[in-house]
């Protein structure tokens, strides 16, 4: 089970460069992003891959994006000073606080 977490971890790391690229990129104008878009998303979709080997295709799913949600936020605000108002964090600690509930208390969370 540690695996599936492991790369559940890698998986929303590389979304998180898939997604900041996609920014970065200027709707595919710019090379380096662009290639970044392709590796960050190509190796967070090989990563779930494995992923689901372990864990539900919804449970999954529901960690993987709400990390990435979270994830994409905080780099939002670093790399391109994007504001994250209070209803947005509260919004973004209800996700984590999911999270958290189908981690510590749902049966489906593992097979």
């Amino acid at each position: 089970m540690g695996k599936a977490y492991l790369f559940l971890i890698i998986a929303v790391l590389f979304e998180g460069l898939g997604t900041t690229s996609l920014q970065a990129s200027q709707q595919f104008t710019r090379l380096v992003p662009s290639i970044g878009v392709l590796i960050g998303f190509g190796m967070s979709f090989y990563c779930l891959m494995i992923v689901l080997q372990y864990l539900p295709l919804g449970v999954t799913y529901a960690l993987w994006s709400g990390f990435g949600i979270c994830l994409t936020a905080l780099l939002g605000w670093l790399m391109f000073r994007q504001s994250v108002d209070v209803p947005a964090m509260i919004g973004m600690a209800l996700i984590i606080a999911g999270i958290v509930v189908i981690n510590l208390y749902s049966k489906t969370a593992a097979h």
